[in-house]
């Protein structure tokens, strides 16, 4: 008796233990794996990217569903967030889509004001968190975070590229030495800003540039005046702007009505990677002005990367067109690669092995399969590699093979202009004199 009941015993352990990894649902659709994309659909982050990150992430989940799904069998299950722009919002949208729609992995978060309450919560509850957009470096720094991942380059980047773009360009272009450049700081006082604002700093001292003015803004201010009035007296020959898009748009109204004049404006992603509403409200005055985001896969050579990765690409082209029927492929925003590539990561690369070789798409077996993830240099639409950092690591779950591009708007159109690996463009510095922001 006591050795059928060891048996019994044994035998019920075994069946808690298979049923804890991971059964594939069976349902009417067959196998499926449910996958939570959270961003802002409505609010003003929905314009400044986060609808295109929807978007992207939408067109990739479609294709690999229509191939037949993961590894050709298992069909994803979108089901879809909105943070309504709201950092309260995103946290009850996490927990319905984790607790209620019991969801299998949560992706997307464009927000990195979202992102840092966020990775720490979803974390702690040992569900696993693909994080596609958001790039401020505290969503991941000294957190030793074990189930969240970020594929996307961090926010340091973006503010030490800024920079460097600039001192590359000095002599040449403005016939000064970097030492010799005045440089201002402004940004939106929220982790995002912050974080690309402390880089930038970091980055100009490092060059020996003076930096004139550094100064934060809340996305709430219904007036920029003031802070124009202080840039106009510092005088900087460069500015570098961190906001989202009413604040940017509601700051160069104002920075054109008092007369603010620079030699060279650089934006870092958000509202300034958004040509079209750019345009909406400023024309072609925005002609030379500058962004740092990750690289928009169509401006791309696909000759230099990797085999088939090319031909993705075109498949997010063509289905974008969905979207913006009449948009030339150049002017596609950013935001779309980053929603269309992460994901497209997570469900070519992280999902197949965590399935085949960990057994299933438990949080534990997902972030082993992404631990194990090496794709070099070309591999990804966007250019970069990805390798995520190790626990331990003071930036763990980041991947430091990622990297972003300058962009500069040229004859109404995004080029790279920096690194000068992947530029399709010379960069025009300073600003044309017909600019009505230009230094005269």
């Amino acid at each position: 008796m006591t050795s059928a009941r060891m048996i019994l015993a044994v035998a019920l352990a075994l069946a808690t233990a298979v049923a804890s990894t991971w059964t594939p649902r069976a349902d009417a659709q067959g196998q499926t794996i449910k996958i939570g994309i959270l961003f802002d659909h409505t609010g003003p982050f929905s314009a400044a990217g986060s609808l295109n990150c929807w978007r992207g992430a939408k067109m990739i989940i479609d294709y690999v569903n229509e191939k037949g799904g993961v590894l050709g069998k298992y069909k994803i299950v979108q089901v879809d967030g909105d943070s309504q722009s709201k950092a309260e919002v995103a946290i009850n949208e996490a927990e319905r889509l984790l607790n209620a729609e019991k969801v299998d992995i949560l992706a997307g978060v464009y927000s990195s004001a979202h992102a840092v309450p966020l990775a720490d919560k979803i974390d702690k509850q040992k569900k696993f968190l693909w994080i596609t957009t958001a790039i401020a470096d505290n969503v991941l720094k000294d957190r030793n975070l074990q189930y969240t991942f970020r594929p996307q380059p961090n926010g340091g980047l973006f503010g030490a590229y800024s920079v460097q773009y600039i001192a590359a360009y000095s002599q040449d272009r403005f016939k000064k030495a970097p030492k010799d450049l005045r440089v201002a700081i402004i940004y939106e006082d929220g982790p995002y800003g912050t974080g690309v604002a402390a880089a930038n700093e970091a980055e100009a001292k490092k060059h020996g540039m003076q930096v004139v003015l550094k100064e934060g803004f809340s996305i709430q201010a219904p007036d920029l005046s003031s802070l124009v009035t202080k840039l106009r007296a510092a005088r900087p020959d460069v500015l570098f702007h961190t906001g989202y898009a009413p604040d940017i748009a509601l700051f160069l109204r104002q920075a054109k009505e008092q007369g603010l004049r620079v030699k060279a404006y650089l934006g870092h992603g958000a509202g300034h990677s958004q040509i079209d509403k750019l345009k909406e409200g400023f024309g072609n005055e925005i002609e030379g002005f500058h962004t740092v985001d990750p690289v928009a896969g169509q401006l791309l050579d696909p000759k230099k990367l990797k085999p088939g990765v090319g031909e993705m690409t075109q498949e997010m082209v063509r289905r974008y067109k969905v979207f913006e029927p009449n948009i030339p492929p150049q002017a596609i925003a950013p935001h779309v690669s980053m929603g269309f590539n992460n994901m497209w990561i997570l469900l070519n690369d992280v999902l197949p092995r965590a399935i085949q070789k960990h057994g299933g798409i438990t949080p534990d077996a997902l972030a082993k399969a992404a631990r194990e993830t090496d794709i070099p240099e070309g591999g990804t639409m966007q250019g970069y590699g990805v390798k995520f950092l190790p626990p331990g690591n003071p930036m763990a779950g980041q991947n430091e093979r990622a990297f972003p591009a300058v962009f500069q708007i040229v004859e109404g159109k995004f080029e790279i202009v920096y690194p000068k690996t992947v530029q399709t463009a010379n960069p025009i510095l300073p600003l044309a004199a017909s600019s009505p922001f230009a230094a005269r």
